[in-house]
């Protein structure tokens, strides 16, 4: 097939003006044997897209010693309004394990950024908690992160963006569900041993 246009990072266009990436079509046309390949790489471009903005997440966070991870945690109890967040919800909502989170929240009590504080409703339960340190620091992060944002989503129009916030949240779901499935059906669909 005959590229239209390439970009500065490799990408290049299909006919009716879309971006494909050449290498992983043809990686993907050599792993499904000549079969189509559009969900495949599909997925590619969404692991793509993933790792360049948190590249800028990263970059934005890298000077004032946070991870990405830290960071989303961070934000997300900055959200609060309660008396803070137990680590599972915290997990369930950033879609990691509740261990990940226990280390992240480590991190951020450690620099003074959160805290954990008895749960008033439960005594055995904990809870996280931001700290005036963490919210000093989310405001000293704003700007800088709205202005990224900004420039990474250039010329993206606000149906456009709409439309990809849509679609990334429909393949969580997706992936959600086939999850359950997957639980409930040992991992098989119980006839040639490949997801239903």
């Amino acid at each position: 097939m005959k590229d239209v246009h390439k970009s500065s990072t490799g990408f290049a266009r299909d006919p009716d003006g879309t971006f494909f990436d050449p290498g992983a079509r043809t990686a993907m046309a050599r792993f499904t044997d000549g079969d189509d390949t559009l969900a495949l790489e599909a997925a590619t471009a969404v692991r793509t897209a993933f790792h360049a903005v948190e590249r800028i997440r990263a970059h934005g966070a890298r000077g004032r010693g946070l991870s990405s991870g830290a960071l989303d945690i961070l934000m997300r109890l900055s959200a609060s309004t309660g008396d803070g967040v137990s680590i599972g919800d915290l997990a369930q909502s950033a879609g990691v394990s509740s261990r990940n989170v226990t280390g992240l929240v480590d991190t951020l009590e450690r620099d003074g950024l959160a805290r954990r504080v008895p749960d008033r409703h439960d005594r055995r339960s904990v809870l996280a908690q931001i700290t005036p340190a963490g919210r000093e620091w989310i405001e000293s992060f704003r700007r800088p992160t709205q202005a990224a944002m900004a420039a990474i989503f250039r010329d993206f129009t606000p149906a456009e963006l709409g439309r990809l916030r849509h679609l990334c949240l429909r393949l969580a779901e997706n992936q959600h569900r086939l999850s359950l499935h997957l639980d409930q059906t040992g991992g098989t669909d119980g006839t040639d041993g490949t997801p239903a």
